[in-house]
């Protein structure tokens, strides 16, 4: 979510060490539609509209970032519905694709009350706002999913603390400390994610 303090869930970041999933053959272009004219397949595009994933792939590459890290994001933060009007549970007011905390939307020139009005494809615009700072830094899972959670990690290594217990963004993310040592660490945080990306790319989700 767009913010540094923790808002939406909860996050979990290890190194990514995953190959390129197979993906599955391509049909053949409707009438009038040619094979360069459809969006590529990414993970989860099954999940979302054939625009939305031109504009997500055309997003990243002007970010300098991979489509796939995107859209498990959002996955992610959206609990796999990509819905722009989801809010976090816990109260916060995180709202949207990438759980745009209050005064994270405000900063942006929005609310939280606009983006939910949105359709996802609109709010996409916003996404990008909010992640150009972190354009061509993003270059790993992990690092993408610091710049919408703690930002001030995303160039730091795997082993660095976000969150002490004790903290109430312990408290927040307390699911996320794996290892149970009151620490949540960047590598922690990127688990989930991680395996969202993983699950997004399995036949039925890709495309």
């Amino acid at each position: 979510m767009a913010r540094f303090s923790p808002f939406t869930s909860l996050f979990s970041w290890l190194p990514e060490k995953l190959l390129p999933c197979g993906q599955p053959a391509s049909p053949t272009p409707p009438p009038g539609l040619s094979s360069d004219d459809r969006p590529k397949a990414i993970a989860w595009g099954a999940r979302v509209s054939s625009d939305f994933k031109r504009k997500v792939v055309a997003i990243a590459a002007r970010l300098d970032m991979n489509p796939n890290h995107l859209m498990a994001i959002m996955a992610f933060e959206t609990g796999r519905s990509f819905d722009p009007a989801v809010t976090n549970q816990t109260g916060s007011g995180a709202t949207g694709l990438i759980q745009f905390m209050p005064a994270t939307a405000i900063a942006l020139g929005t609310t939280t009350t606009e983006l939910a009005r949105m359709d996802a494809i609109a709010q996409l615009d916003y996404v990008e706002k909010y992640l150009a700072p972190y354009s061509g830094r993003m270059k790993d899972l992990p690092s993408a999913y610091m710049a919408v959670l703690f930002p001030r990690a995303v160039d730091k290594a795997a082993d660095y603390v976000l969150f002490r217990k004790g903290s109430k963004a312990y408290k927040l993310n307390r699911g996320l400390d794996i290892d149970g040592n009151g620490l949540v660490t960047k590598a922690e945080a990127a688990t989930k994610v991680l395996a969202l990306l993983v699950e997004g790319k399995r036949p039925g989700l890709i495309g």
